[in-house]
């Protein structure tokens, strides 16, 4: 639509630097043999210098260029560059005494090197630096910081003879001319042309530093051309034409392959040519012939001349000539011309004249001359034209950076001491040098202020000034008006400070043009400022009264009628906003910040303006407006230039794979301070001209008059909307600009790191996180920091996305990019375009407080991503600690998922993730966001309002009430986590919300809650998942059989609760051997009896638990064998039922298994699961025999083994010691002895004989068998029987007695228990052996164990060597013989008798 101007104004971008002064590395040098000339003898000056590949794509050197500021004998050299923060690219060069020449800097660059030749006035320097290609040999640039080249110049050996020389006193430099010029030949010799105190040049050259060889001096005059050597003066022919005059005022230089042309600007205003290397003078062109000059000029010696060279392959050299003239100045342009025979002329090309006083300095293309000048009143005048195409030689304005206000206005409803600060730290206006400065005179140098961050020297400045106020205020009480006006004054000084520092750093010193790049920078006292191009409507905006009018006629469009109404409309503007004060345009400011229509603000003003029109501007306005033939028309035109709205699908262009050698184009902090400074001035001069736009549009409404505009009701309706379209787009720009002067905050690593957790949970951590990196030039603002990390790759991407572009023969041209990427920067920060990657890089970056407040700018008005804005805030309010704002705000951007390409990205599903509905998946990802918060409330409100969304799906429902579930189980609201895992539809996440429960309900203690729980047709599922546990856990540590027995109590399931405590029990025995276990043990079977006896007597019976615990629970390892196969496990197992009496005889042995690791701790390892035998072997070992009885009486066990355990630990009491004796106390005492009333003391021996004694009394056996077990064991060890034993015994069976005689071969005993036997039986003593009858005819039959008497005599008859063996045996046969008599009578009288 636009066909735009040929040629428009620039702006100067110069973001004024806010990270502490540059860090410069000192290297001073003091020239032997010279004297200290005054410092101020020679005036600052500045210069620059680029690579010549700078401009290719594919260069190390790619945008890289050297600036360099001099000051007395003071240099300072800085390396910039676009794409990448250079270190230790910035050095301060001192020659002791030796003040530079003004322009006496140069660089030249070689293959390998790049050599820093330095003129100073008594001196000349060479230094070799590395070229940056050779420092990098990568032909790809991936680095975001590389070394500059000047990273090791201190370690140059500056007194090396071969790079420096003192310029010599003959014949010697010119005192009242500072020109000078230096190049390297093709053989690397350095060369030094200078303005001779004789007249005329002479040129010093340094050999090359490899080569051996001596400085010369080659002198160029009329009659000869002298060189001299280091060891003399040695004249040469004389060639060429010089007089008195012919001093040079500027030089400049041109190299060829073989030789240099230098071009000589002299006083007598001739320009002459020089061909170093015939040391001839080739042309002499006098400049008064191109210039209207009165005799006094031509008179004048002028030292104001200058003279640049511009050469290009394609038209050859150009020389630009400055003629300088009181009050007047005029620009020649000539081009080079060859003759033959080796001859020289000038072509004119172009004259161009200024009236500004004083030149600074300009630059030269083939195409363009650039311009700087202070204007009378001090002013810096930046101007540029093409003197090819401009015919009328109309310059063109470059729209330089104002200085900040000379006085700060505040309100009496506002704080001075935050005004000020807000005024003084605002980006852009001040830079943190100047404020550094300021702050040191103000303290009166009491502190040393260095290396301030942004924020530490607000914090000094603030205690400064407040200290100063402080110290002043001697009155112990004032009013709040004296106060407020002591603030004001004190900080009014400060801020009057900081102005005159702020202009001294901002004073130009010359103008750097990358003739490559095209890129054209202003170079100041104390920063750097870029050229770039005006956009149309700025330029009209922008531009001056006199040059708007000379717009008039241009073709601004295609429709030439148009274009003159476009103009009249912004010159109506201008007047506009010309009439505006401050108090007026504070209106606007305050509407947009505090989200009132800016329509009311525009109307407002307007009456304003109206009021106090004392001018008659409005009159002004009035004829303007009739001159435009459509002003609807004309207004909509502007709108849709200023307006960056795009559709969706070039807002979304597909992000390219950035190919390496574009990754780090415009990424420097230098370039990326540029670019967001130049969306600033843009957003800052759009909202002025919307602002007032709005204001003449409320104008247009309030005239109304349709002979005027052509109006009625049509006119009305079209004036409306274009008012609705021009509101929402001064919001945009007056966002855009707020965006460009909010700092970014510095942000914690750890805050970045749970920041980057949360966006994982998001699935967002991949586009929109951001890794802690350095802010490199102080703190950034949140547009800065958008750029860096965001929007340069996508714009570069963009930009270079044609694949028919070869990228290594790419050109880069600055102005062409710069304009390219701010217009397609603009459409990314654009508020009501689809794309949303501005908020989203604020949001990766933790700038939380900046996304609030855009968000708070953008809620009422902007339409567009809505749900988006909603859903950022939430993130905002959560990381605030707000959790419930949060909520709301998340709830609020779930009604526009699905239609907002932000959140469509957000609910993307996951690889294998089941998809549901869309605001399902949102819901889904909020309620991770809020669970990895750690919000379990919010979840749970949250999940219960997506319930609702998913009545039909029941995977979702599932999925959400099994959320519900765990969140108010973690919070302890356990009725509600059960109502929640009843209404779960997915039986197996039920199952697993019940484990849960159960599991988490244990732990907590809070088992009341889990057993009086109803689990409707969820008892099976309830009693196996404690089942599970019980059998699965550590008896000793939880109490999940308890628990089970409870709950079967509780649902009066007896025998379940029985078998439950009696499989607790059995699994105590066999794996809590302790006598904790036992006592539990005990409990365990005495309450599964308790449970048996609530039960009918019918159904008192329980299942016998599987033996060894092995029981089939999922999950559970195979057992296996000694040598590592699985053991089988049996197909059917035999069922065992235990009745009430089995479980009393469990219950029993428990107790006695107890009663015998009381008394002896040693046995629990072995008594926990032994059997009754077991146990009685044990309880006879440890001598609780008493205990021992009571088991065999129970388990109908024999007493043997009891006796013969007591009669052993009776021989071993008799035959111990008192040790034995002591020990046996213990044993005794657990045992019930009868009471025995005795006057002699006892021993433990006697107290166990007693004991054996009573047990053999208590319990009589049949045949004796426990007297005939105790006899044969005392027997057996040899011992003695006792008279109580052997009495009680001859009682009981005195025939088994004289066997065991026999068997252990006590003869005499058994001789003497027969001759008894036969004398109780024949009537004397029979009492003692239990015959109630002795032998008589009346009485029963007796008898007497012959076989045994048989026995004993054979023994004695076979023993009758002995004599005793014979006495015994004579006295038993007798004895035999007279009761056979006896016997044979009894026998008689029976017979008698009974017949």
């Amino acid at each position: 639509m636009a066909a735009g101007l040929a040629e428009r104004s620039c702006l100067e971008l110069s973001a004024a630097p806010r990270g502490p002064p540059r860090r410069l590395r000192e290297v001073v040098f003091s020239p032997p043999g010279t004297a200290p000339l005054p410092a101020g003898r020679y005036g600052d000056s500045a210069g620059g210098f680029c690579y010549q590949e700078s401009a290719q794509l594919a260069a190390a050197t790619r945008n890289r260029f050297v600036r360099w500021t001099t000051s007395g004998d003071t240099v300072e050299l800085v390396e910039e560059s676009l794409d990448v923060n250079l270190l230790n690219n910035a050095v301060r060069l001192r020659i002791q005494g030796c003040p530079f020449l003004p322009g006496g800097v140069h660089l030249c660059e070689l293959q390998s090197h790049v050599v820093l030749l330095l003129i100073t006035g008594q001196s000349v320097h060479r230094l070799f630096l590395p070229h940056p290609a050779r420092l990098y040999r990568s032909e790809l640039i991936t680095e975001s910081q590389m070394q500059s080249v000047f990273t090791n110049i201190g370690k140059i050996n500056f007194r090396d003879p071969s790079n420096y020389y003192i310029i010599p006193s003959v014949p010697g430099l010119a005192s009242n001319s500072v020109a000078s010029a230096a190049w390297l030949s093709s053989e690397g010799e350095a060369l030094f042309a200078l303005p001779s105190a004789l007249g005329g040049i002479f040129v010093l050259k340094l050999p090359p530093p490899d080569e051996p060889g001596t400085v010369s001096v080659v002198e160029l005059k009329q009659s000869s051309v002298v060189q001299r050597f280091l060891t003399g003066w040695m004249p040469t022919a004389i060639r060429g034409d010089c007089g008195p005059s012919d001093l040079p005022v500027s030089l400049s230089v041109h190299c060829l392959d073989h030789d240099a042309f230098l071009f000589a600007l002299c006083q007598d205003h001739k320009l002459r040519m020089w061909s170093y290397k015939d040391q001839m003078c080739l042309m002499v062109a006098d400049l008064l012939e191109f210039m209207p000059v009165s005799r006094d000029l031509r008179l004048a010696a002028s030292t104001g001349h200058r003279l640049r060279l511009a050469f290009s392959q394609a038209l050859g050299l150009y020389l630009g000539v400055y003629m300088h003239a009181p009050k007047q100045g005029q620009f020649c342009v000539f081009q080079l011309v060859s003759t033959e025979s080796n001859r020289y002329s000038l072509d004119h090309i172009s004259s161009l004249f200024s009236s500004q006083e004083t030149l600074i300095d300009f630059a030269l293309t083939s195409a363009e001359i650039w311009a700087l000048w202070h204007n009378e009143e001090n002013q810096t005048v930046v101007k540029y034209i093409n003197f090819e195409q401009n015919v009328a030689g109309q310059w063109n304005q470059v729209f330089v950076q104002p200085l900040p206000e000379e006085e700060v206005t505040v309100r009496h409803d506002q704080d001075p001491r935050e005004t000020y600060l807000e005024y003084l730290f605002m980006p852009g206006r001040f830079s943190n040098a100047a404020i550094q400065k300021a702050l040191q005179i103000f303290s009166q140098g009491t502190e040393k202020h260095v290396d301030l961050t942004w924020d530490e020297l607000r914090r000094e400045v603030t205690l400064a000034v407040e200290s100063e106020f402080q110290g002043s205020v001697t009155e112990y009480e004032c009013s709040p008006e004296e106060f407020w006006q002591l603030q004001v004054e004190f900080w009014s000084k400060f801020y009057a400070c900081c102005l005159q520092y702020q202009e001294a750093l901002s004073r130009p010193l010359a103008l750097h043009l990358n003739p490559y790049t095209s890129m054209v920078c202003l170079l100041k006292k104390g920063s750097l400022s870029f050229l770039v191009p005006c956009s149309l409507v700025d330029h009209l905006y922008l531009l001056s009264n006199e040059h708007l009018l000379t717009e008039d006629d241009a073709a601004i469009f295609d429709d030439l009628e148009m274009s003159r109404d476009v103009v009249c409309l912004v010159q109506c503007l201008r007047l506009i906003g010309e009439s505006i004060s401050m108090e007026m345009a504070f209106i606007m400011e305050m509407a947009c910040s505090r989200l009132q229509p800016p329509e009311k603000a525009a109307e407002q003003i307007l009456e304003d303006l109206i009021a106090n029109d004392t001018e008659n501007v409005m009159e002004d306005i009035h004829s303007k407006l009739q001159e435009i033939r459509n002003p609807i028309h004309a207004i909509g035109v502007l709108i849709r230039e200023m307006d960056y709205e795009t559709d969706a699908d070039m807002e979304r262009a597909p992000h390219l794979n950035m190919r390496m050698n574009l990754s780090q184009l415009y990424g420097s902090g230098t370039a990326v301070g540029v670019v967001c400074w130049g969306v600033c001035k843009v957003a800052t001069i759009r909202f002025l001209i919307c602002r007032d736009l709005l204001i003449l549009q409320q104008l247009l409404l309030r005239l109304g008059d349709p002979m005027v505009l052509g109006g009625g009701q049509l006119f009305q309706s079209q004036q409306q909307d274009l008012l609705h379209r021009t509101s929402p787009l001064l919001l945009s720009y007056y966002l855009i600009r707020w965006a460009s002067q909010c700092l970014a905050s510095d942000v914690p690593v750890d805050t970045l790191e749970s920041n980057l957790q949360h966006l994982s949970v998001l699935d967002l951590a991949d586009t929109t996180s951001l890794m802690p990196h350095k802010l490199v030039s102080g703190p950034q603002t949140i547009v800065e920091l958008f750029f860096q990390e965001v929007a340069r790759k996508y714009i570069v991407s963009r930009l270079f996305s044609q694949p028919s572009a070869s990228l290594a023969e790419t050109s880069l041209n600055w102005p062409h990019l710069v304009t390219a990427i701010v217009t397609d920067f603009l459409p990314l920060l654009w508020p009501s375009n689809p794309g949303f990657l501005f908020p989203e890089c604020l949001m990766g970056s933790c700038q939380y407080t900046q996304l609030q407040e855009y968000i708070r700018l953008l809620q009422p008005w902007c339409h567009v991503n809505m749900g988006s804005c909603r859903f950022m805030l939430g993130r905002c309010y959560l990381v605030m600690g707000e959790g419930h704002k949060a909520l709301d705000c998340f709830c609020q951007a779930a009604s526009e998922v699905g239609r907002e390409e932000f959140l469509d990205r957000l609910i993307q599903p996951e690889e294998g993730e089941v998809v549901s509905t869309q605001r399902l998946q949102y819901y889904n990802k909020v309620l991770r966001l809020l669970d990895m918060v750690g919000l379990p409330e919010l979840v749970i409100q949250l999940a219960t309002l997506a319930i609702m969304e998913s009545a039909d799906d029941w995977r979702s429902q599932a999925t959400l009430r099994t959320c519900i579930f765990k969140h108010h189980l973690d919070l302890g609201h356990n009725s509600e986590a059960y109502i929640a895992l009843t209404q779960n539809p997915d039986p197996s996440r039920q199952l697993d919300c019940l484990r849960q429960l159960v599991v988490v309900l244990c732990e907590r203690s809070q088992l009341q809650d889990l057993v009086e729980f109803p689990y409707i047709n969820l008892d099976n599922e309830v009693v196996g998942i404690i089942e599970s546990h019980a059998r699965a856990v550590d008896l000793m540590t939880h109490n999940y059989y308890e628990l089970l027995y409870a709950f079967h109590i509780y649902r009066h399931n007896y025998r379940k609760a029985g078998t439950v405590m009696f499989e607790y029990g059995m699994r105590l025995g066999r794996e809590v051997r302790t006598l904790r276990g036992l006592q539990k043990q005990g409990n365990c079977f005495l309450a599964a009896i308790n449970c048996l006896r609530l039960i009918r007597p019918e159904y008192a019976w329980i299942v016998q638990p599987a033996s060894g615990a092995v029981y089939e629970r999922p999950g559970a390892s195979p057992k296996r064998s000694h040598d590592g196969e699985c053991t089988a496990v049996p197909a059917t197992r035999q069922i065992e039922i235990l009745e009430l009496e089995d479980l009393e005889r469990e219950s029993v042995l428990a107790r006695i298994r107890l009663t015998l690791v009381q008394h002896d701790l040693s046995t629990a390892a072995v008594a926990g699961n032994s059997t009754p035998e077991e146990t009685l072997a044990l309880l006879i070992r440890a001598g609780l025999f008493d205990t021992a009885v009571t088991l065999c009486q129970t388990f109908k066990l024999p007493l043997t083994p009891i006796f013969e355990g007591l009669t052993f630990k009776c021989i071993k009491l008799q035959l111990g010691g008192e040790v034995a004796q002591a020990e046996a106390w213990d044993w005794l005492a657990a045992n019930q002895l009868s009471a025995l009333v005795t006057t002699k003391e006892c021993s433990a021996t006697d107290e166990a004989w007693r004991l054996l004694s009573a047990y053999l009394e208590r319990y009589p056996s049949q045949n004796s068998l426990h007297h005939r077990c105790v006899i044969n064991k005392l027997l057996a060890h040899g011992i003695p029987l006792p008279n109580w034993l052997i009495n009680g015994y001859k009682k009981v069976d005195a025939a088994e007695l004289l066997r065991l005689y026999l068997n252990y071969d006590l003869l005499e005993e058994a001789v003497d228990l027969v001759l008894e036997y036969v004398d109780a039986v024949l009537g004397k003593g029979h009492q003692y052996f239990g015959i109630e009858f002795p032998l008589s005819a009346t009485a029963p039959m007796v008898w007497l164990p012959y076989t045994a008497i048989d026995q004993l005599l054979q023994a004695l008859r076979e023993g009758s060597t002995s004599r005793h063996n014979g006495v015994l045996y004579q006295k038993l046969q007798e004895k035999m013989e007279d009761y056979q008599q006896k016997v044979s009578v009894a026998t008689r009288d029976r017979l008698y008798r009974r017949n």
